[in-house]
Formats: structure tokens, C-alpha cells, sequence
């Protein structure tokens, strides 16, 4: 009913996005219709496996859902389609030795088939032993087939296929060769996103040369052999809090960390999503609440800034009363102002701070905050389970505004507080996931409907 599998790597950077995304295009050559999701907050690799899978890619993550809606979650959207799952980090990483929330957790969770991807690099015989190790670590874990990665020459290939045929209980599904001066786009935060990737066409070839390496027959054999998973979903009725309201969405190449969920929960409920450019638009459009997610505003912070028009329309609806919810790169967007390695450029100017970027992360991983103080869109009391990952970080402010979240898990954005509050505007360096924390489209409505209310009176 629903065949699928789950691409993981031994650790990462193993290559497992670039054999997932062949994957998605060699069983889309054979007319297979294709879902993609991705293990973990990312939404980097989401885009990329949007893009080549030509819908919209979705989130699993055990951390920040509770499992019961990550296998809801999965089983409705998953009917009709083969998906591919893109692990994170390697198979069996997790936050503590038990390996909670790792790739290995959710495979079994969604019962589904795991292809594993190895860099070969420098080694032969000694691939065997690696896999053996990882088929037997977990017996629970469906492992059944594996890509080996940066194969140097044919001889490397012969030792390495002869030894797992000797020593291992799984079959080679593909060997990619080292390819020079050919790789997926890179930056600091790992693969740079397709929105700012200028040269997708060449991207797709490398993927399609990839995928040629690949035994799709078999790839499709065993995700069609996945075992049966079912889950009875509670019928409820939608109470459609949103209809009439206009959310604006900034969703650019500078702003384009969204998970694909937020926006439908939103237009679930009955909302609007008006989509806003942040380099073009010179003025916000008629709309009840603003969004504003991550991104890169640092390596477009010139255009951004030169951008006066919308950046004091913003500030100037803010003033008003205009709900506004901004996350990390929507964030750095509202302060005062953003220092790089060009120099200080001058941002919407909501909030104080002054923020500076640094060549390290400053903040990398889950986030548990709970809120301290009432703010437009949660109540006091509310547990928050997100993830936050910047460069950035606050060097400078005058006067503190009220900071609404205590981070008990993570760095946050000062003395382990964030929650940035100004009238009906809140920043935060924390994402959250709409389908872990329902409070968040809730509180959204909510407080738009109220400003509409009052605009309209």
C-alpha cells in the first residue's frame, strides 16, 4: 500500500543526497510518481528533493512531532505515491547513546527498507566489515541494500563488490564512481539551496550521470516490498478559523526556509497565503499577519538593504500593530542592523539588535523553550520543541525588549532567552514545525483576525 525506503549514509556527508536525489530522478525516468520526504529539520535537501521530485517535499522528525502524527503524517500524504525518505547525519545517530530521533528510529517506526550509502574512499575489504557491523548493530533496522560512493577505479570496485559478496548479507545496489571537479553546490550550511543555485540544469545532468550507476530495477523491487503500515486517523472536523484572512509569506531566494506543513496548516484552517519578494516588492500587500521564515539573508544582504522601501513599509505596519512572526533569517531581517564580512548593513530596525556573523555556527541543534511571558501568539506556560542553526549572533543592543522564550534546551539568542517581542511582532532564532506545535498556526489566526477586526472597525 504504501512502497517505500528510507536512503541513510554511515555518517555525514556520505553522499546520501546525491544518491537520493538519482534515486528520485531515475524513478521518475520510469514514469514512477514519486513523494519525497527528509529525516530531520532541514530544509536545504528538502528543496533540492522538491525540486527533483516536482512536489513538495515533507518533514520527518520525531523530536519535534510526536510519533503518532509523523506515521500520520507520512500515511496521508504517502497514498498513491513511492516515496523516498532522505536520512540525516549516519543511520544510527541520534541525541544520546540510545540513538533517539536518529534515522534508525524512524525506519522502524514507518517499518520501511533502508538502502545505505558508503564512501569508499581509501578503503576495499574494510567496507564488509563496516556493513556487517551496521546490519548487525540493529537487527530491527531493515537494511536492505547499500551504494557504495567514491569508487576510485574498476579494481577498487572488483575488491570491494568480492568482499561483500564473501563476508556480508546484502547486495550492492550501486557504485558511484569519484567524479573530479563535479559535486552538488556547497556552502556553510552545507548544500547551497536550489533558489540561489544558478546552475540547475547542471546539477540535473550530474544527477542524471550519477543515477546511471545506480540498479533502479532493484532500488524499485525493494521499496515495492515494503511491509504493510496502516494508521487510522481520528475524523475531526476542520474549525475553519482563518477563512477571510491573508497571511504574507516573504518566500524568495533570500528567505526559503519553510517546512511545506506550516503553509498548509494555514490554508487548512482557511487562510490565504500571499506570497511577498523581499528584493522586489517595495510595499507589503493587504494582508493580516506576516511570515517570515530563515534563509540567507547574509549573502544578499546588499540587495537587501538596498531595499529601502518594503524594509520601512515593514517597520511602519509593525508600529501599527501588524502581527508579524519571523524566524531566524526573518529575524536577522527585523534588527537594527547585520554585520558581514562586506560590513554593516542597516535591516528593517523592529528590534535593537545589532548582529554580526561569524565563520562557526552559533547555535546548532534541538531547542526546548518554554514560554515565560504572554506574546501575540503564545500563552504563557506552552512547551516549544524546535531547532535553531545560525552564524549569527547578537553582539550589541541598548535596551533589552521583552524576551518571551526561556531556552531550557539550546543557546537561543541572549542569556538563554529569545522570543523577541515588540508590540505584535515576535523574532525568534527558533523554527518550530507546525504539526509538533499546533499552538503556532492557532495563535497566527488568532491575532491576525484581531488586527483585522481593529483595522476595520
Amino acid at each position: 500500500m504504501f512502497p517505500r525506503l528510507l536512503i541513510a549514509g554511515v555518517r555525514g556527508g556520505a553522499g546520501k543526497t546525491t544518491v537520493t536525489l538519482s534515486v528520485i530522478s531515475a524513478l521518475r525516468k520510469k514514469g514512477v510518481n514519486v513523494l519525497t520526504f527528509k529525516k530531520g529539520p532541514d530544509y536545504i535537501d528538502s528543496g533540492w528533493l522538491s525540486l527533483f521530485s516536482g512536489k513538495p517535499c515533507y518533514n520527518l522528525d520525531t523530536f519535534m512531532m510526536p510519533t503518532k502524527t509523523v506515521i500520520q503524517s507520512f500515511t496521508e500524504r504517502a497514498k498513491g505515491y513511492l516515496s523516498v525518505i532522505e536520512g540525516n547525519r549516519g543511520l544510527f545517530d541520534g541525541l544520546d547513546a540510545e540513538g533517539s530521533v536518529s534515522s534508525a528510529e524512524l525506519a522502524k517506526l514507518l517499518r520501511c527498507p533502508v538502502i545505505l550509502v558508503i564512501d569508499c574512499t581509501k578503503m576495499t575489504r574494510s567496507v564488509a566489515a563496516l556493513i556487517n557491523g551496521f546490519t548487525q548493530f540493529d537487527k530491527n533496522v531493515d537494511i536492505k541494500g547499500v551504494v557504495l560512493n567514491q569508487i576510485a577505479t574498476s579494481r577498487h570496485e572488483k575488491i570491494i563488490r568480492e568482499s561483500i559478496k564473501k563476508y556480508c548479507s546484502v547486495e550492492v545496489v550501486g557504485a558511484i564512481p569519484r567524479f573530479k571537479n563535479i559535486k552538488m553546490p556547497e556552502r556553510h550550511m552545507g548544500l547551497l539551496p536550489y533558489q540561489e543555485h544558478e546552475m540547475q540544469k547542471e546539477a540535473k545532468e550530474f544527477i542524471n550521470r550519477v543515477s546511471e550507476y545506480l540498479d533502479i530495477d532493484r532500488i524499485l523491487e525493494i521499496a515495492k516490498n515494503a511491509p504493510s503500515i496502516s494508521f487510522m486517523k481520528k475524523k475531526q472536523k476542520v474549525n475553519l478559523i482563518g477563512n477571510g484572512l491573508k497571511i504574507g509569506v516573504i518566500r524568495d531566494r533570500v528567505f526559503q526556509f519553510y517546512y511545506e506543513e506550516n503553509l498548509e496548516e494555514l490554508k487548512k484552517y482557511g487562510a490565504e497565503i500571499v506570497l511577498i519578494n523581499s528584493l522586489e516588492d517595495r510595499t507589503l500587500p493587504e494582508v493580516d499577519a506576516l511570515y517570515i521564515g530563515g534563509g540567507f539573508p547574509e549573502t544578499n544582504v546588499s540587495y537587501l538593504s538596498q531595499n529601502i522601501d518594503l524594509m520601512k513599509d515593514i517597520r511602519k505596519k509593525a508600529e501599527e500593530g501588524l502581527p508579524i512572526y519571523a524566524e531566524c533569517g526573518g529575524l536577522m531581517y527585523l534588527c537594527k542592523s547585520l554585520i558581514t564580512n562586506e560590513g554593516e548593513f542597516p535591516m528593517v530596525g523592529i528590534f535593537p539588535f545589532r548582529l554580526k556573523m561569524f565563520k562557526k555556527p552559533q547555535a546548532h541543534g534541538y531547542v526546548i523553550a518554554k514560554i515565560i511571558e504572554n506574546n501575540p501568539f503564545y500563552e504563557e506556560g506552552i512547551e516549544l520543541k524546535g531547532h535553531e542553526f545560525h552564524y549569527s549572533k547578537v553582539i550589541e543592543y541598548e535596551t533589552l525588549p521583552t524576551m518571551s522564550f526561556n531556552i531550557m534546551r539550546g543557546e537561543g539568542m541572549v542569556e538563554n532567552m529569545d522570543g523577541a517581542v515588540y508590540k505584535n511582532t515576535l523574532g525568534t532564532y527558533v523554527h518550530i514545525h507546525a504539526l509538533g506545535t499546533e499552538e503556532w498556526v492557532k495563535g497566527i489566526l488568532k491575532i491576525a483576525k484581531f488586527y483585522k477586526e481593529i483595522k476595520n472597525a
